[in-house]
Parts: C-alpha cells; sequence; structure tokens
C-alpha cells in the first residue's frame, strides 16, 4: 500500500510538473531565442551608425577596428563599395547563425551574424532553473509521499495484526481508534466480531462439556450394569465373555468423547508425544478385525516398516475408526491400512476396492456417498479432527475409494 501511494502521489506530481514545464520550457525557449534576435538587431543599428560615422571621418575602418565592437560568438563584416572586405571574428556560418545585415551611406554593407551555439547555450543555461525546481518538487512530493503512506498504512497494519491474533483464537482484540474513517469502520468490526467469536466459543465448550458430562454419567452406569451381568452366577459363560468383550469398547467411548472435549476446550494440541504411527495403525487394525469380518470384510495392515512422528494418538486412533468403519460399511472388497513417511508429512491410507464415486465434498457436512445414503457426521468430523492437528484428510486421485490421511512430520 505504501509504495503504491508513493508511486501515485510522485506520479501526479511528474505529470502535473510535465503537463507545465514542457510549454514553459518551450516558451522560455521562445523568449531567449527573440530577445537573442531583438539584442543583434539593436547592436547591428548602432554599428551601421558607428561605422558611418567612421567613414564620414575618413578614419579606416580595419579589423581592429570592428573587433572593438564584438561580444562572444559574433563576427562583423564590412564590404565597401570601393575596397576589400573586412572580417573580424569566426568565420560565420549563415546556414544557422542569426544573421543581420545594414546598408551603409557610402554604398557598402555591414553584416552582424551571432552563433547559434550560443543561442543554445543561453536556453539551456534558462532552463537549468526551471529543472531543479522540477526535480526538488519531485523530491518533496517522494518525501511527503512517503511520510503519508506511512501514516495511512499504519492503522490497516495494527488491524491486519488484530485480524490475525483473532484468526488464532485470541478474542480480546481491540484495537486502537483511527481518524481514518475506513480504519475506524474496519477496527468496529473486528470489536464487534472479537465478542461474538468469544461468546460462540464459550456456548459450545460450554455445550461440548454438557455433553460430555452427560454422556458419560450414563456410559459409566451401563459398563457397570455389564459387569454385574457378566458376574452373575446365572449369567452363562458365553455371555458373560460376550459381555466381557464389549467393555473395552465402552472405555473406548468414554476416551472419545474425553479426548473430544478436550478438542472442543482446545487443550489437546499440546499432548502430541513421539509414536511409530506403523505400530498405531497395527493396533487399530487388529482391534477392528472381528466387527469388520463381521460385516463379511477383509482388514489387512500393509506393514512398510516404522513411521516415527509426533501426533495426538487419540484422534489419529478416531479418525481410523471412522475410515475403517465407514469402508466396512459402504465399501466393496478387502480394506487396506498402511502408513508411510512422506518427508514434510507422514500419511495414513484406508481404501478399498470399491470405486469412487463422489469427490472430497464428502467432507462437508449434509453429503450423502451415494444415492439415498447419508452416512452421518463422521468423516465431517474426523476431516475437522485433522484440521485441529495441523493435517488434513482427502481422498486421493485413484478410482477406488482410497482416502489419505496427512499429519505434519516430526521435526527433529
Amino acid at each position: 500500500m505504501r509504495e503504491r501511494l508513493i508511486v501515485a502521489l510522485v506520479g501526479m506530481t511528474a505529470a502535473m510538473l510535465a503537463l507545465y514545464g514542457i510549454p514553459r520550457a518551450y516558451m522560455l525557449a521562445d523568449l531567449v531565442t527573440t530577445y537573442e534576435e531583438r539584442k543583434i538587431e539593436r547592436a547591428a543599428d548602432q554599428l551601421a551608425v558607428v561605422v558611418d560615422e567612421r567613414r564620414k571621418n575618413e578614419s579606416p575602418v580595419d579589423e581592429a577596428f570592428l573587433g572593438g565592437f564584438l561580444s562572444e560568438a559574433e563576427t562583423l563584416t564590412y564590404e565597401p563599395d570601393d575596397g576589400p572586405t573586412v572580417v573580424a571574428g569566426p568565420t560565420p556560418d549563415p546556414a544557422d547563425d542569426i544573421v543581420e545585415e545594414r546598408a551603409l551611406a557610402d554604398g557598402g554593407t555591414l553584416t552582424l551574424s551571432r552563433s547559434r551555439d550560443l543561442i543554445d547555450r543561453r536556453i539551456s543555461e534558462a532552463l537549468v532553473p526551471l529543472i531543479l525546481i522540477g526535480l526538488s518538487l519531485t523530491v518533496v512530493a517522494a518525501g511527503f509521499g512517503y511520510v503519508l503512506a506511512r501514516r495511512l498504512s499504519r492503522p490497516f497494519g495494527e488491524l491486519a495484526e488484530a485480524a490475525d491474533r483473532l484468526g488464532t483464537g485470541r478474542f480480546d482484540v481491540d484495537p486502537p481508534h483511527y481518524s481514518i474513517p475506513e480504519a475506524e469502520a474496519i477496527g468496529d468490526a473486528l470489536r464487534s466480531s472479537s465478542k461474538r467469536l468469544g461468546e460462540l466459543v464459550r456456548r459450545e465448550r460450554e455445550f461440548a462439556s454438557n455433553a460430555s458430562h452427560q454422556l458419560r454419567t450414563p456410559i459409566t452406569a451401563l459398563r457397570l450394569e455389564l459387569e454385574d451381568l457378566a458376574l452373575w452366577p446365572q449369567t452363562p459363560p458365553e455371555v458373560a465373555d460376550e459381555l466381557n468383550r464389549y467393555l473395552p469398547e465402552l472405555d473406548r467411548l468414554s476416551s472419545a468423547i474425553d479426548e473430544l472435549l478436550g478438542l472442543a476446550r482446545g487443550l489437546r494440541l499440546g499432548d502430541a508425544v513421539d509414536v511409530d504411527l506403523n505400530e498405531l495403525v497395527a493396533d487399530v487394525v487388529e482391534r477392528w478385525q472381528p466387527q469388520v469380518e463381521a460385516l463379511g470384510h477383509d482388514v489387512n495392515h500393509d506393514d512398510r516398516g516404522p513411521v516415527p512422528a509426533r501426533v495426538v494418538p487419540g484422534p489419529v486412533v478416531q479418525i481410523l475408526d471412522v475410515l475403517i468403519e465407514n469402508a466396512a460399511s459402504h465399501g466393496v472388497g478387502p480394506i487396506t491400512v498402511s502408513a508411510r513417511d512422506a518427508g514434510a508429512y507422514v500419511e495414513i491410507v484406508v481404501g478399498d476396492s470399491g470405486r469412487r464415486t463422489f469427490g472430497n465434498e464428502i467432507f462437508s457436512r449434509g453429503t450423502s456417498r451415494k444415492d439415498g445414503d447419508t452416512g452421518g457426521l463422521g468423516l465431517t468430523i474426523a476431516a475437522d479432527l485433522a484440521t485441529t492437528m495441523g493435517g488434513y484428510l482427502k481422498l486421493t486421485e485413484d478410482e477406488l475409494t482410497t482416502f489419505e490421511l496427512m499429519l505434519p512430520g516430526r521435526n527433529d
């Protein structure tokens, strides 16, 4: 902004100087030329009178006499009616010099010429002050433009910093007041927006906390009931084993609620730890194996070796759960899960053999995977979790249904 203001002001000044200075320069050059022409006319008239008087007194008109009347770059030529021509000064150039010729009383002629180079030099000397004034005004305009640009751009720079703080979740933004109406309007909008966003986030966090509390209570009660049922003597051993098998799932659900609550409060991003994503993927695949097989699918872990990463394990597991469940419910053929190191990022890929009939819009709320099939908010929540961890969830360019979770790599 500052550069554009300076360029605009200097350009406007230069345009005004050109509109004024160029015609002024032509006028000044014409005035100098006219002055020199009139000056040589008067000099020729005076010299003609002097030479006539000299001839009346029968005194000689020689080069030494004529040279006493010459100025810089002038030539004086006397052509008597009955004698040799007398020339004083440099050789004239009649095609370019200013020439004035006068007839004398004795029948001779007197010619006075002035070099055009001298006229051009006089014009240049007259134009120098005009050029210096123009340059001075340009420099002043540039300095004034710099000061004005800094003063005008400073509020917008401060407002940009305030907007950046607002984007990072700091809702205590209170930019100063400005005398510039546009900047003041932006400041008012930022202040009101920060208050509304702060209130919105506060309500969402309260809702997440209340929802977490309301969900954990029945889950805890349900777990206790299942434990009691499994310990009853009347419960058959097969049923007791089935009940005990579901207890870890309830623990996982409780942990997922805690993770979501922590993410809603903005507290989990600092809990990243060093993990091997390959091992994490293997554990998740092993846990899902019975459930996927019950749905008629196979889930396989493509072991590509250790993939060290620094991530929050809970959200990563939740995303994998969503992707594997989604593939088991809607996919075709075996499900393959793998992890690999991609340099700046680490990748987890979950795919099946079904042809992809949708795009990345599947991560938007309310988007169906297939006609008449609304897959819920699982993929949307998974994409939000990935974004919260500094990564993203996307579909690959493959024709088959393949999801790719990109997470920042470990910075050693």
